[in-house]
């Protein structure tokens, strides 16, 4: 790793998150938590909105959540990389009303132009609410524009 990597990465998670004030993730109400080793932890604070009619947390706010987390550990892997989520596998385990529920995401492969992760949705109480896993396409940029080819 180089010496100033840390600096850079401390630098690039800083504009993830200015950034992500003004997107989806910041619409939903999505809380960036930490990074715990290879692990990244994102949560969100159910509200209303949240609900679907059975008044339970809606199936979307999960694949959301845990699509970002995913996203997120593959963007601290590499965040000098583009990546674009290719397939997104979920399993809904228990409902859920109320509370704060924490997500949290890893990387269980890496190959040069795909990345697979899985991640797990739990409750306050560590109660297994889904899980997913996903597939990353990474998207090279051009030599010195920042864009993607």
């Amino acid at each position: 790793m180089e010496p100033n990597s840390e600096d850079n990465l401390a630098g690039k998670i800083s504009q993830w998150e200015e950034k992500g004030r003004s997107t989806f993730w910041g619409l939903v109400g999505c809380e960036f938590v930490a990074f715990e080793g290879r692990e990244v932890v994102v949560s969100l604070l159910i509200e209303p909105r949240h609900l679907n009619l059975l008044g339970i947390v809606h199936g979307g706010v999960h694949a959301t959540l845990i699509d970002s987390a995913m996203g997120l550990a593959v963007m601290r892997d590499g965040p000098e990389e583009s990546s674009v989520t290719t397939n997104l596998n979920l399993h809904y385990v228990a409902p859920i009303r109320e509370g704060r529920v924490t997500v949290r995401a890893e990387i269980v492969q890496r190959t040069r132009k795909s990345v697979h992760t899985i991640a797990h949705v739990r409750g306050e109480d560590g109660e297994l609410l889904a899980f997913g896993t996903g597939s990353f396409r990474i998207v090279e940029r051009k030599p010195g524009t920042g864009a993607a080819p």
